[in-house]
């Protein structure tokens, strides 16, 4: 039936307008202050990666000693999330985000300047601490702010910025250190995490459903406890641990082979092969898209068996067949993190700053301790070892992802009202 003109359209249910859905100017905003925090995220947080080579030369290190530059980050960032989550909901989401940011920034452009290898792995460390408060709490943001149709694909853009930054930090180091000094890669990688942080401060809507909670550490551990309880969220942060731990060893080493003969190729040529990244800025969103469509059970296991042929491929010795083998990895990867990470906010109820901080303690904990062991089996075995370390890890995520087909997904999600349907709703 026509309306007269003065008429104004009925108003959405509050439920439903509170939520910021896909189209709309608050889910614009959003997404791009979240593609600009994981670009300044990851950009920080991985540039070290293809300096590895880089380390061992000017410090006299080995190669798993080098590791420790993004080892050593990622094991104190893996450990402060656990009470990042805990802060947020005391402080508020932005707050703690912004100032995670700003800091992180600051504290990489001081890295540039370090004389030691003792004192670029201390401020390295303090770096893990301060980028704890933004991963976990984007996370927490998005579950709290975005409609249950919408946070898949805000999940996967997020993981997008992500990818880019962690693409954007490599290659920006990469290429300058063949141009002028590593230093020099850091300390630009460091002024680009400042412009994103105040991006970042200035487009982020403020939360509409977060409710601050005090500081109580009784009910802090009982939040963490209860999500044991949980038949699939233990098994899903243990994927965290796997994907990451997988991703992380496959690029650390890769520098190590490809530096060095029959390869010989330039420090500016490996960090361009990191514009593999921009795999991840389409895979994290598009899967994230269809397994809100077909359901996480159906989609996750599909995204680690394209890993395993991804490692599988590099044990070629051509780069025509290593470079898709890398492809193929990254693919696998971003896909498979926006799939897990979303299934956990979905899973988690009331829980989901403590659910997040666990996923991601787990999450980095797998970069740390595999990272860092993969420099073992590439001292003993050279590729072919970091290639059957990788691939184990691989196998044992495609496992769980074929057992998690059977969980039963949850019947009442706190969460608005969604079309999908229930296999993806777990």
């Amino acid at each position: 039936m026509l309306q007269p003109r003065n008429s104004r359209p009925a108003s959405p249910p509050v439920d439903e307008a509170d939520w910021i859905h896909h189209g709309t100017p608050a889910f614009r905003r959003t997404n791009l202050a979240l593609f600009a925090a994981g670009l300044a995220t990851f950009g920080l947080l991985y540039c070290v990666q293809p300096l590895m080579p880089e380390f061992s030369r000017d410090y006299g290190v080995s190669e798993a000693a080098a590791a420790m530059s993004l080892s050593l980050t990622t094991g104190v960032l893996a450990f402060a999330m656990l009470f990042a989550g805990g802060l947020s909901d005391a402080w508020g989401r932005k707050p703690v985000m912004v100032a995670s940011l700003l800091s992180s920034a600051v504290l990489v452009l001081a890295s540039a300047a370090m004389p030691s290898w003792d004192s670029l792995l201390v401020v390295r460390s303090l770096l893990g601490l301060t980028l704890s408060g933004l991963p976990a709490v984007a996370m927490t943001y998005l579950g709290e702010e975005m409609h249950a149709e919408s946070i898949g694909l805000g999940m996967g853009l997020y993981i997008s910025g992500s990818a880019v930054g962690g693409m954007g930090g490599r290659l920006v180091t990469g290429v300058l250190t063949d141009f002028f000094d590593w230093r020099v890669g850091v300390a630009v990688v460091g002024v680009i995490g400042v412009a994103c942080a105040l991006a970042f401060w200035r487009a982020l809507p403020p939360s509409r459903h977060f409710v601050r909670q005090p500081l109580d550490a009784r009910a802090l551990a009982a939040r963490f406890g209860g999500m044991f309880h949980d038949r699939g969220l233990p098994w899903l942060f243990v994927e965290g641990f796997l994907l990451l731990g997988a991703f992380v060893t496959v690029y650390n080493y890769l520098g190590y082979r490809l530096l060095a003969p029959p390869y010989n190729l330039s420090q500016a040529v490996v960090g361009l092969i990191f514009g593999i990244y921009l795999i991840g800025t389409f895979s994290s969103a598009w899967m994230g898209h269809l397994a809100g469509k077909l359901g996480r059970r159906k989609v996750l296991w599909t995204t680690f068996a394209l890993m395993l042929a991804g490692v599988l491929l590099t044990l070629a010795s051509s780069l025509w067949l290593i470079m898709p083998g890398i492809a193929a990895v990254t693919f696998g990867f971003f896909g498979g993190h926006s799939i897990v990470s979303s299934w956990v906010g979905r899973r988690a109820g009331a829980a989901k700053a403590q659910a997040s901080s666990m996923y991601l303690f787990c999450y980095y904990m797998g970069s740390s301790v595999a990272g860092a062991s993969g420099g073992l089996f590439y001292a003993a075995h050279g590729w072919n070892g970091v290639a059957a370390f990788t691939g184990v890890l691989v196998l044992a995520g495609l496992a769980i992802a074929l057992g998690l087909i059977r969980l039963k997904p949850l019947v009442n999600v706190a969460t608005p009202p969604t079309p999908m349907s229930k296999g993806a709703m777990g």
